[in-house]
């Protein structure tokens, strides 16, 4: 016997809704409560059975129809036994409208997730749009919902494996556009470097959460000591910049609060906290950026770091630094001071915790409130981003104001 399905009356003001998804094809056959298809409205997604057992002739509706209450949806050659029919019922309990209510599963839409590469798996509208956004391939997760379907706790489980792992849950699709339609374009490949920068740089920025502090340090005194070194450095052909003068204030910082000199263990539970002083220095390359460590930073003069800082810079440039040469880092500074800015948030180098990034010193009218004058003061101003999970707001704080007071010291730089 031929038997068309026809749409239910989905209930709560609810009178039309979108085909999202449609799971038989002509000639399969299906047994009572196979899901066939499944519907999304404005309020929530709706899966719809199968009523009765037997084969899929025709499918009256295709993905993206909006159908509504009472149309056809697909029509089944009924198994013999499997109808109503063939089963009286007492009359009082044939009608049964609300028994078919029931058998549609009306949920609040479930993280989506769109399988990319399999028409076999099974997942609500709202788990597979999530999964989509997120470019997250359904085939990749362990289902535990009934027949096999994945739930929103089954996305929700492998986000956070992913994360724990520390791994990017997918990458971001953008969608693909012809720029050439609105002139002449170039396109020009990023390089590898480029590449494992970027992915690093992402993976921190939604793993991490960063707070930047922003504070300025008058550095003047710092800047005389470093006219005194320049010309004892061009002696032996070696550039003083204020960089070197920048770490050793920063060790001194570090060694005041340690918690800046740690990382998290791989579990996210305990701290490791570093008695070693490795600093990363960013270094801009023509194939992109990259961080080489100075090892025992801590136990190096100012013209030691100087000497170092132009050797890494120069074979970074070049491509000639060692793997071992970019490990082990406690703390990383990112210097844009001879470049321009005020002001700007660097993004932290995982393991570590904390990054300062350093911006164009100026020369400010500075009031003194002692002599009651104005002075011409040369004010440097920097930044510091820290992960939120082990440093809070006020020791973030407490780091910058004496890291300001640091540079003012000439004991510093000893």
């Amino acid at each position: 016997m031929l038997k068309e399905v026809l749409l239910p009356d989905l209930g709560e003001g609810i009178d039309s809704a979108d085909v999202s998804e449609i799971l038989i094809n002509p000639g399969d056959s299906v047994s009572i409560d196979d899901i066939i298809l499944v519907l999304e409205s404005d309020k929530a997604s709706m899966e719809i059975p199968a009523e009765d057992a037997g084969v899929v002739k025709e499918v009256f509706v295709n993905a993206g129809d909006e159908v509504k209450t009472g149309a056809p949806l697909i029509s089944i050659e009924v198994s013999s036994g499997s109808t109503e029919e063939s089963k009286p019922e007492p009359k009082e309990e044939e009608p049964k409208k609300e028994d078919k209510e029931t058998k549609i599963e009306t949920k609040a839409p479930e993280i989506k997730s769109e399988d990319i590469s399999s028409d076999k798996t099974f997942a609500s509208p709202g788990v597979r749009r999530l999964a989509r956004e997120l470019d997250i391939n359904l085939t990749t997760i362990n289902a535990t919902g009934p027949k096999g379907r994945i739930t929103k706790d089954d996305l929700h489980g492998f986000i956070k494996q992913k994360m724990a792992q520390g791994g990017s849950v997918g990458a971001v699709s953008l969608p693909k556009i012809d720029f050439s339609q609105w002139g002449s374009i170039d396109e020009q490949p990023l390089t590898k470097i480029q590449k494992i920068t970027g992915d690093r740089l992402q993976q921190a920025w939604q793993t991490i959460p960063h707070v930047t502090q922003f504070d300025e340090a008058d550095i003047s005194v710092l800047n005389k000591k470093r006219i005194e070194l320049k010309k004892e450095g061009e002696k032996k052909n070696i550039k003083v910049t204020f960089l070197p003068f920048i770490i050793k204030a920063v060790i001194k910082s570090l060694k005041e609060f340690p918690r800046f000199n740690c990382s998290l263990d791989h579990l996210g539970e305990n701290l490791v906290l570093k008695n070693y002083y490795n600093i990363g220095i960013a270094v801009d390359t023509p194939t992109g950026l990259v961080v080489p460590v100075i090892k025992n930073a801590d136990n190096k003069s100012i013209l030691g770091l100087s000497e170092e800082l132009m050797d890494l810079s120069e074979r970074a440039r070049t491509g000639k630094l060692k793997p071992d040469e970019f490990k082990g880092g406690c703390f990383t500074i990112s210097s844009l001071g001879g470049i321009g800015g005020t002001n700007f948030t660097p993004i932290i180098n995982p393991p570590e915790v904390a990054i300062m990034g350093v911006s164009k010193s100026i020369w400010k009218p500075v009031y003194d409130h002692k002599n009651k004058e104005i002075v011409p003061t040369f004010m440097m101003p920097f930044s510091l981003s820290y992960d939120h999970r082990v440093i809070d707001g006020a020791i973030g704080a407490a780091f910058t104001s004496f890291f300001s007071n640091a540079v003012l010291d000439v004991s510093t730089f000893e």
